[in-house]
């Protein structure tokens, strides 16, 4: 590419409503002009959850003023947009197809390219937005309705070493905060609790430790949970502030092992590649967490492996990934027409068989 380029991206997988714009030179120096995100957790804190309806409904209309305060914040004009990369799954379909419909009217309107991104590729190549990782590299993707462990091998090409057969983790955040009776989103919530808690008390079970493999389970810990939550209650009548904490820094604790374990077999068979450049990179709500965090830096720091995690606010879902991850593509060539389907799942591994119970289960599945 020897021309600048301006891309449009916009985000509805779930609960948020996204909108963004970047910018590459033409020496491949690529600056995010402006990130519009508008959340919808009072909508939804009633419900324990995401209503898939509610959602849907929310995101038809707010994306044109996240679109519209997205472009004043970049100091463009939609004249000045080269093409337009929305999320076209995986996600709540009724929220993808309003991300999707925007996003063909605009691009139909303007005489632009449209590309449909990945939402899961967006998350995979947000390292190279943020510190312009070589492929390839490992990547452990970690949020409220995916996880699993990736060779990122370009901008439409991943590996799949393992991920999850039932629960995300940031889903068992979340219900580990409604039964404890916190506040959504469970993930910071849980995190903050845990600061004052003792990670040892309860022996909450490590599922999958005891087979080979990449694969993780997180259903199973969310019962035994939901279990040691009730012992207590018979026993002392109610939870204690100190219980609270407690449980979730125990909880926390088994779910920061289980990762880290997963990721160490991970990232023994990435090396097994010999990458000239070895990295691994986390990303996905999850990869918030400051505790998991340094826990993977841990790890990488013994192999010499290059850890990098994005910036929080490029963790959870945004629409700057998505315009890079369309970027990349538009710049490799592809693009959609009007036929663009919206679609409630899309794997990135194409060549493997889908993981058993994966993307069925959760509220942001």
């Amino acid at each position: 590419m020897t021309d600048r380029l301006t891309i449009l991206g916009i985000e509805s997988s779930c609960d948020d409503t996204a909108a963004a714009v970047l910018r590459r030179e033409p020496d491949g120096d690529t600056q995010i002009l402006s990130s519009v995100v508008v959340g919808q957790e009072a909508l939804h804190r009633d419900f324990g959850g995401v209503v898939p309806e509610i959602a849907a409904r929310a995101h038809a209309v707010k994306l044109d003023g996240c679109v519209v305060d997205a472009l004043s914040e970049a100091g463009v004009s939609l004249s000045d947009i080269d093409a337009i990369a929305v999320t076209a799954g995986p996600g709540l379909i009724g929220g993808v197809l309003s991300g999707v419909m925007l996003a063909k009217g605009l691009s139909a309107g303007l005489g632009r390219p449209l590309i449909g991104v990945n939402h899961l590729a967006g998350h995979a190549l947000t390292p190279r937005l943020t510190d312009g990782l070589p492929y390839p590299y490992l990547m452990l993707l970690a949020s409220g309705g995916h996880c699993q462990f990736l060779v990122v091998r370009g901008p439409d090409s991943f590996s799949r070493l393992g991920g999850t057969i039932d629960d995300a983790p940031g889903e068992a955040f979340d219900k580990t905060a409604r039964l404890l009776a916190l506040p959504q989103p469970g993930g910071p919530a849980v995190e903050v609790a845990a600061l004052s808690g003792n990670p040892e008390r309860f022996a909450l079970p490590r599922p999958l430790l005891d087979r080979p493999g990449c694969d993780m389970s997180f259903s199973g810990l969310k019962t035994a949970l939901l279990r040691q939550r009730d012992q207590l209650v018979e026993a002392e009548g109610g939870l204690r502030q100190s219980d609270r904490a407690d449980i979730c820094a125990s909880f926390q604790a088994a779910v920061c092992d289980v990762l880290t374990v997963k990721a160490r077999r991970a990232l023994k068979s990435y090396l097994n590649e010999s990458p000239a450049e070895p990295a691994f990179a986390i990303a996905g709500g999850v990869s918030a967490n400051q505790t998991i965090r340094a826990s993977l830096k841990a790890l990488c720091a013994e192999h010499d492996v290059r850890f990098t995690a994005p910036p929080l606010r490029l963790c959870t879902d945004n629409a700057a990934m998505i315009a890079y991850a369309g970027m990349e593509q538009f710049i490799a060539g592809h693009r959609d027409d009007m036929t663009l389907t919206a679609r409630p799942r899309w794997p990135l591994d194409r060549s493997v068989a889908p993981l058993i119970g994966s993307g069925k289960k959760g509220a942001k599945a």
